[in-house]
């Protein structure tokens, strides 16, 4: 689990508007990458990748894994929905996954405190 008060801590963000945490991992068509430190966030860049689901819970392993590959240096992940699958391929490549739907800049507040938070009982 990464530290937000005292090193670099990447978060990937499904997004297709920039504002809103609104997309499915698998139908992502990009991520907005965003680094705390100190508690402090700034929005880095834009990755765009090749969306893993086709519907009709159609998904193609191989474009999952090649989107994870794509923001494997984030340690977090924040998607409107993510399926099983794509929740433990995630973690297999070490990033936590976490469905925080609404307005970004209040997913990730959400995301922070509630990391705080477990790290209270560790």
């Amino acid at each position: 689990m990464a530290d937000f008060t005292k090193e670099k801590t990447l978060i990937a963000v499904a997004s297709d508007d920039g504002t809103n945490v609104n997309k499915h991992f698998g139908k992502a068509e990009q991520f907005y990458i965003y680094e705390s430190i100190d508690d402090e966030i700034n929005f880095i860049e834009v990755r765009n990748v090749t969306p893993g689901c086709g519907g009709c819970g159609n998904h193609s392993d191989s474009k999952i894994e090649a989107n994870l590959e794509v923001i494997k240096d984030c340690s977090y992940l924040i998607v409107e929905r993510i399926g099983e699958r794509s929740f433990q391929a995630a973690e297999g490549f070490g990033i936590e996954p976490y469905e925080i739907p609404g307005n970004i800049e209040e997913g990730i507040d959400k995301l922070i405190r509630y990391i705080k938070v477990q790290r209270l009982f560790d």
